[in-house]
């Protein structure tokens, strides 16, 4: 791989972040989780590389190379996981001929090399160091809540679900939704609200609802990422009410709240068709279908 497209492939990451509203600079990295280091070598990451890694949101620190690292241990890609990337600078030396007088000349340099890495919770037949396992924080419990759990257990159609990230989102490519562990919210309320709201993204994949919304979001800050936002808040407060738990969900943030008021000054429908969207969202995860919204 080239210099060029190295270099191109790093800021079109940092951009995407950016744009969705998370400065990679801004320590990327979970502090119980740690800077992201590789497996085998136990080494930290150094430099982009960090930010690289760091704004993944895997619940463990550990990274191999892949194929090379993850093969030599025995371990596999699990299907349908992408790859990262690292860089590394190798100095080099090389030697040219002077044209005048023939004679060789030695100069040194640095050439930048480009490596493919996988995180240890996207692999298969491999473990954490003996003695690093992740384990729950001991000062906190998870207590399920049943309603909580029979809605989720019974959705129709359901995306997939996994506990292994430092942060809450729904991915559309491979329809699945990414959570910490229980055991890392504040209480439960916390965590299935979190859950509902991202439960209430994936109502609009193209095999359920088809939301549009959803499936025509270019960034942060555009309008269907703020009318996607809205709806998810809205279809994570009616399945709290549902269940009859408090919704812990609203995202207070700055950028969130401008873009929404932004766009309430200038559509008046906006709540109204978000709410609208919200609520066909909750009933079908629930399995309630209706011939007109």
């Amino acid at each position: 791989m080239s210099r060029d497209l190295a270099y191109q492939i790093m800021t079109d990451r940092m951009i995407r972040l950016l744009e969705q509203g998370t400065v990679p600079w801004h320590r990327p990295w979970d502090p119980d989780v740690g800077v992201p280091r590789n497996l085998v070598s136990k080494k930290p990451y150094r430099g982009i590389n960090i930010f690289m890694l760091g704004t993944q949101h895997y619940d463990s620190p550990w990274w191999l190379s892949f194929p090379k690292q993850l093969g030599e241990h025995g371990g596999a890609l699990r299907k349908g996981e992408k790859l990262s990337y690292v860089v590394f600078w190798t100095r080099t030396r090389y030697e040219t001929e002077d044209a005048e007088t023939g004679e060789a000349r030695a100069h040194s340099g640095a050439i930048l090399r480009f490596y493919k890495v996988v995180n240890l919770l996207q692999c298969e037949g491999i473990r954490a160091p003996i003695g690093e396992e992740k384990t729950p924080r001991p000062d906190r419990s998870h207590e399920p809540i049943a309603a909580c759990e029979a809605l989720v257990r019974n959705i129709p159609n359901p995306p997939g679900i996994r506990h292994e990230a430092t942060q809450a989102f729904y991915a559309p490519a491979s329809d699945r939704i990414y959570m910490p562990r229980p055991e890392r919210f504040d209480c439960p309320e916390a965590y299935y609200s979190t859950l509902f709201h991202e439960l209430t993204h994936a109502s609009g994949h193209p095999s359920r609802l088809n939301r549009p919304t959803l499936k025509d979001m270019v960034g942060f800050g555009d309008t269907n990422y703020s009318k996607e936002e809205l709806v998810a808040e809205m279809g994570a407060a009616f399945l709290c009410g549902v269940c009859e738990i408090a919704n812990r969900t609203v995202h207070n943030s700055a950028a969130y709240i401008s873009g929404w008021l932004e766009r309430l000054k200038n559509d008046t429908r906006l709540l109204v068709q978000a709410a609208a969207q919200a609520q066909r969202a909750a009933d079908a995860l629930r399995g309630i279908t209706y011939e007109a919204d």
